[in-house]
Formats: C-alpha cells, sequence, structure tokens
C-alpha cells in the first residue's frame, strides 16, 4: 500500500499541470448544483480564464456569509450536502474565530490522505526504524457541538482525533476523551502522565506547545531526557510555525541519533505540503488533494491588486500570495499565508510568513522569515535559545522609530549587546530595505530588545483565550497592541 501511494506521488511530480488540470474540473463538477456554484455561474465554467473571471477572490471576512449560512445547517452551499465539520481557527491575522468548512471528502481525501503521506513519505526518504512498533503521542486542540447540533467545531487537530478509525486511537496517546478536552493546562497534565509510562516512537504537535509538555513529562519522570524516558522515539512531525528556532532545545531533550525531524503544512483550510526529503529541500506540494492553487506575487498583493496566476507560471524566489479552491468548499480563498517556490521540478515550497504578518511602519518590510532567520543566526552565535518572541515598531518622533523585540529565552545570551548587534547586522544582510532604513540611524535605530521572564507569553495567550495547539504568539505587527498588552503583564 506505500509503495503504492509513493508511486502515485511520483505521478503527480511528473505531471503536475495535468494533475491540478484533473483537480480543477473535479471541483467545478461538484460545485455546480451548489448555492455558490449558481451564483457564479458554474455551469458557465469552461476553463481556467472563465474561472477566475467568474469567481472575485476572498478573504475569510469577505466569503464568511457562505460559511455562515452552512453553520446554520442549510445544505448545498459551497459543497454537495451538509457539512458537519468546521474547523476553527483564529490564525495570525484576526483575533475573531474563522470557521472553516470541512467536508467528508476534504477530511478523508485531503487531511487524512496527508496523514498517511507523511508516514509514506518518511518510510521512502528517512531512516524508517520501528516507528510503528509503539505509540503515538498527538498534542490537539479541543471539540465542540452546536448549539443547534447542527455541526462540531474546533481545532482541525481535535476534528482529526475525533473522526479517526478506532484503530488509529488504539495506537495514539491520550485518550480520545483527554485529546478532546477544553482545559488546555488540565490536558496537558493529564497528557503528560498518560504518556510517562507508554511506548512512544513518534510525536506529532505543534513546537512551541510540545517543549512545554516535553518539559513537564522530564519533571514527572525525573529523567534527565526525553530519551531516558521513551528509548525508542525516532520521529517528531511538526508544522505550524518555522522549527529552526527550537530545534537545538529539541537536540537537547532528545540526544538520539536515530531521531527524525518531519515537517508537513496542514492548515485548517486543507493539507498543502510534506517534507519528502532529509535534509529537507521545501515541502513538496501535494496535487492530488482535491485542492486547486493559485498565487498572486507579492508585489501586486501589497498594492491591493488580487491578480493570480496558476501554478505553471510560478517562479522561483518570488514571493507569492496563496490561493486554494478545495474540496472542503472554499472558492479562490485567500488562506493568509506567503509561499516561495524552491523548486518547480517537483513544485516545492517554503513558507515565508503571513500576508498581514509583516513590518513596514518605516518603509522596511520585514517578514517573518527574516526575523526568524536573524534571531536564529544570533542564538547560533552567542550559544542561546528562544522560547517565543514578537517584534513592534516604536514610534519616536515624525521622521524616524525602531523595532521593539520582546524576547523570552531558554538560554540568554552572555552578552546582550553583542547579540542585538548581531541581530541587527543579520537583518541588513537579509534585507536591503531594511539596511538602508538603518543608514546612519536616520529612519530606524538600533533594535531595542525587551526580555520577557516568567512566561508572559504563555500568561498573554491565556490571557486572550489562546492556549492550544493551534495558536500561536503573533511574530510581526504594525501597531503596538500585542506588545503592550504583554508588557503591562511585567
Amino acid at each position: 500500500m506505500m509503495q503504492k501511494r509513493i508511486k502515485n506521488i511520483d505521478e503527480f511530480c511528473k505531471k503536475p499541470i495535468k494533475t491540478q488540470e484533473k483537480v480543477f474540473n473535479f471541483l467545478i463538477s461538484k460545485g455546480r448544483n451548489t448555492a455558490f456554484g449558481q451564483a457564479h455561474h458554474f455551469s458557465t465554467i469552461n476553463d481556467y480564464a472563465h474561472f477566475s473571471k467568474n469567481i472575485p477572490i476572498r478573504t475569510y471576512e469577505e466569503f464568511s456569509g457562505f460559511v455562515e449560512r452552512a453553520r446554520k445547517g442549510e445544505r448545498n452551499v459551497l459543497w454537495p450536502g451538509k457539512i458537519k465539520w468546521f474547523a476553527r481557527s483564529s490564525g495570525t491575522t484576526n483575533a475573531q474565530s474563522k470557521f472553516i468548512p470541512i467536508t467528508q471528502d476534504s477530511l478523508k481525501n485531503c487531511h487524512f490522505k496527508g496523514g498517511k503521506d507523511m508516514l509514506s513519505l518518511y518510510g521512502n526518504n528517512f531512516s524508517n526504524l520501528d516507528v510503528y512498533n509503539g505509540k503515538g503521542l498527538m498534542l490537539g486542540g479541543s471539540l465542540k457541538k452546536s448549539l443547534t447540533g447542527n455541526y462540531k467545531d474546533g481545532d482541525l487537530s481535535a476534528i482529526l482525533l475525533d473522526e479517526f478509525p478506532f484503530w488509529v486511537n488504539y495506537h495514539r496517546i491520550p485518550d480520545i476523551e483527554t485529546a478532546l478536552m477544553e482545559d488546555w493546562e488540565g490536558k496537558l497534565e493529564r497528557i503528560a502522565r498518560q504518556a510517562v509510562k507508554a511506548n512512544i516512537t513518534n510525536l506529532t504537535g505543534v513546537p512551541s506547545w510540545m517543549l512545554i509538555l516535553l518539559k513537564r513529562i522530564l519533571t514527572i519522570s525525573g529523567k534527565k531526557n526525553i530519551s531516558e524516558v521513551w528509548p525508542n522515539l525516532e520521529l517528531y512531525m511538526h508544522g505550524g510555525i518555522n522549527f529552526e528556532p527550537y530545534k537545538s532545545q529539541f537536540k537537547t531533550l532528545i540526544p538520539s541519533e536515530k531521531m527524525n525531524y518531519l515537517e508537513g503544512y496542514n492548515a485548517s483550510e486543507g493539507f498543502i505540503g510534506i517534507q519528502d526529503k532529509n535534509p529537507s529541500e521545501g515541502l513538496l506540494l501535494m496535487l492530488d488533494y482535491g485542492i486547486f492553487y493559485e498565487f498572486i506575487p507579492m508585489k501586486k498583493y501589497k498594492k491591493g491588486i488580487r491578480e493570480a496566476i496558476p501554478l505553471k507560471d510560478v517562479q522561483l524566489n518570488i514571493d507569492y500570495a496563496l490561493v486554494i479552491s478545495t474540496n472542503g468548499g472554499l472558492w479562490r480563498y485567500l488562506i493568509g499565508d506567503v509561499v516561495r517556490f524552491t523548486a518547480t521540478n517537483p513544485y516545492r515550497i517554503k513558507i515565508i510568513g503571513r500576508t498581514k504578518s509583516f513590518l513596514n511602519t518605516f518603509g522596511e518590510e520585514l517578514v517573518v522569515e527574516n526575523t526568524d532567520s536573524a534571531l536564529l543566526a544570533a542564538c547560533s552565535k552567542y550559544n542561546a535559545s528562544i522560547k517565543d518572541y514578537t517584534v513592534a515598531p516604536i514610534f519616536i518622533d515624525n521622521d524616524s522609530g525602531g523595532h521593539q523585540w520582546l524576547i523570552e529565552f531558554t538560554k540568554p545570551p552572555k552578552d546582550m549587546r553583542l547579540f542585538k548587534q548581531e541581530l541587527d547586522n543579520k537583518l541588513k544582510e537579509l534585507n536591503s530595505d531594511y539596511a538602508a532604513k538603518r543608514t546612519k540611524n536616520l529612519i530606524l535605530n538600533p533594535p531595542e530588545i525587551i526580555l520577557i521572564q516568567n512566561n508572559k507569553f504563555y500568561k498573554w495567550l491565556k490571557q486572550n483565550n489562546r492556549l492550544g495547539g493551534q495558536y500561536k504568539v503573533p511574530r510581526l505587527s504594525n501597531d503596538r497592541k500585542i506588545a503592550d498588552e504583554i508588557l503591562a503583564l511585567l
């Protein structure tokens, strides 16, 4: 079964455009008799040109009217039949919850398929040792039933856990009752106590939250490292945030030569990419999951121009806002992520950041990729490691300003002055706009670093009802709202 699937992946790698054409035709045929399809004249759509002309590209706010109809129990709104699940997502662009539709098609042929493919690609390209002869620890979110009983909503991970076949959950820790708990702190404690005595061979979850859980397990077990707790642990499947700033901490906690790390890009909106090579060459864009991809060059997007191109027209090393149409009933939907192609044969991508998560208060155009990379370089040079961070502008006068970095270290540098200097220099090296604005301190002053201690990022998440595997501290903001709220906790 695994080798057959590898052959199918190889096939779409060889024929990517033909594969996407099949997905496109399938989606149009399924959407033709829905309310959305009728409102946008799907019956007249014969090709991509008609498709892009008939359907505007939308954000969640612009799309939410159709979602609300489906949440009220109306059938055939976005996809044939009634939608029974909605993945609740805050994203990092808006505090208001988003309810992303999950259909039977997207659950089975996208999200579940992606999970299976991660293990297939792991077995094919990594040192597959004994991952199936133990249990997997999956750190997921909570699930709620709507007051009307029309649907269930919660973290995507919770929906997947709730809908897994019984035999899959049999090989998972924690039990389903614990996995779906809403009390996040109580859940972490119960998971830790269930997992500490189990034979765990693989982990799944967001890095920042997984670190909290692993450290609690060390406390309970009294062991020096996780390899002493779980000697057969060999695989961590991660996603959601850039793993590089956390990698050194995982290697310290899990000092095992047989440990492997595999990245997946499983958003609430769809399973999009999987790391298929070790070491990574980018995430393989999964083309046969019922997702039709389009891309808006960020230079256009920043000017408010929503003109997308299909996969066949993309180029290397250009940043694109990702637009998807899916078997979950999303149509030309701006997912909010920015990607860059690292290869086109086959198509591989790198997640650069979010369309609204950037710093451009003074024309510096910093993106998360810049700040992550600069921070990683400074940590590496001065033997430091971080737990979390966020960056906000400092407004000094009408002509100049700066950046305020709120950083919580797990291991602070011995010399903060040199650390800050390296961070600044690396940002100049990575981003010419930043370097220009830093010239002679005329527009941007040197960065300011505020040390965050005593789990204040965690407390901010808790205060804002954001505890859980899907939630992250936004990295970059063009205002001071988040920074000031965190500083108020000090």
